[in-house]
């Protein structure tokens, strides 16, 4: 999906101002009025947006421990509409048997998103409670995906877990997070 109607860009900038006012916790120091701006500068953010809420991501504004603003899947478990996914491409090539439909490196990308890495996924979890039941894929550094390795985290017993895994593994109850910059 390249562009939206005015009726599909008037439905995701509801939703979002909904779920912005529902969740001030998220962003203390920010009104919808400056988000809003961000968002009519580009048409595309709200694609991206569109695509993310469509997915079960349901997007939020948040800030970064760097200061920058950023619309961050804030669904209580990883998005359902991106779970049972490898985590890259070489993953998916290598799966000999049972592939799953994709990875969570090539959907984000096509998404237009980023998946979040360790410490932004720890940042979210001082916002809220994520992943209770389900885990998400995040960034791995090039070292271990060397070693044919990936990086999950989730949230058990009041704690934030990162784990690793072979990158080919998928699961119904894993997914990503992803994260697009303002």
């Amino acid at each position: 999906m390249n562009t939206l109607s005015n009726q599909e860009k008037g439905e995701i900038l509801q939703t979002l101002h909904v779920r912005f006012n529902a969740h001030p916790e998220r962003h203390p120091d920010l009104t919808w009025p400056d988000v809003l701006t961000r968002l009519q500068e580009d048409d595309q953010k709200l694609v991206v947006l569109a695509e993310m809420e469509r997915t079960g991501g349901e997007p939020d504004v948040i800030r970064l421990p760097n200061g920058a603003l950023a619309f961050c899947d804030c669904s209580p478990e990883s998005p359902s509409g991106r779970r049972s996914l490898c985590y890259d491409a070489s993953a998916l090539a290598a799966r000999k048997k049972n592939k799953p439909d994709g990875s969570a490196v090539a959907l984000a990308d096509e998404m237009g998103i980023e998946l979040l890495d360790e410490a932004t996924y720890r940042h979210l979890q001082t916002l809220g409670s994520f992943d209770l039941k389900t885990s998400s894929w995040i960034v791995t550094p090039e070292t271990i995906r060397q070693k044919g390795g990936a990086l999950f985290c989730d949230r058990r017993y009041d704690h934030i877990f990162l784990y690793h895994n072979g990158a080919d593994s998928y699961y119904a109850a894993r997914g990503f997070r992803g994260i697009l910059i303002l």
